[in-house]
């Protein structure tokens, strides 16, 4: 059978010629080869599934509070939480204005305010050339009444005026020490001086 099979091939190839027969069997296995390929791709594809993904959106739904009367308004609500709320001081430090009615330092900036309006002078050559303005600073004093620092926060405008207002709170210092009801360790004191010319109609 084989021989006849060998025998049948031979014949064909003498046939058609060695150059035919080598294109056709070439032909004829491609053609096999990608008909397995398609075949296995099916079955076991080469590549994953690159199907989109699809999202859900989820909602989730809180069921209604039922209103809770309490017969208050929201404003006693916030009267009682202001009432409540103690408040928050730096024991350190405490910043004041030389006008303050705080009733912790009131007394005391007054007899530093009285000391300085003893040194404070309207300086003669602003008077002369007729120079007016305000200005504000602030000075930090500790415990034994003794200035650490001073520093201008709004000048005037004229130097001269600035300086004056150093010159005196420098000139009155050092002050009397912190009484009892300051607690805190270092005070700065914010004041404010007014240079203003007068005169009668």
């Amino acid at each position: 059978m084989a021989l006849q099979i060998n025998k049948s091939l031979n014949n064909i190839v003498s046939f058609i010629g060695p150059s035919a027969a080598m294109k056709a069997s070439l032909l004829i296995s491609f053609i096999f080869h990608i008909t397995l390929l398609l075949f296995f791709q099916n079955v076991l594809p080469f590549y994953p599934n690159t199907a989109e993904l699809k999202t859900y959106r989820v909602d989730i739904i809180r069921p209604p509070i039922e209103d809770i009367d309490t017969g208050e308004s929201p404003e006693d609500l916030i009267d009682d939480i202001k009432e409540n709320e103690s408040p928050i001081t730096d024991s350190y430090q405490d910043t004041i204005s030389l006008d303050t009615k705080d009733k912790r330092y009131a007394s005391y900036v007054s007899l530093i305010k009285k000391e300085i309006l003893t040194c404070w002078r309207y300086p003669v050559d602003a008077l002369a050339n007729l120079i007016e303005g305000n200005l504000t600073v602030i000075f930090s004093l500790i415990s034994d009444g003794k200035m650490t620092s001073i520093s201008i926060t709004k000048a005037s405008g004229y130097e001269i005026l600035d300086q004056e207002v150093i010159r005196a709170i420098n000139s009155a210092a050092p002050f009397p020490p912190f009484p009892e009801s300051i607690t805190v360790k270092r005070l700065n004191i914010k004041a404010s001086f007014d240079y203003r010319l007068t005169s009668e109609k």
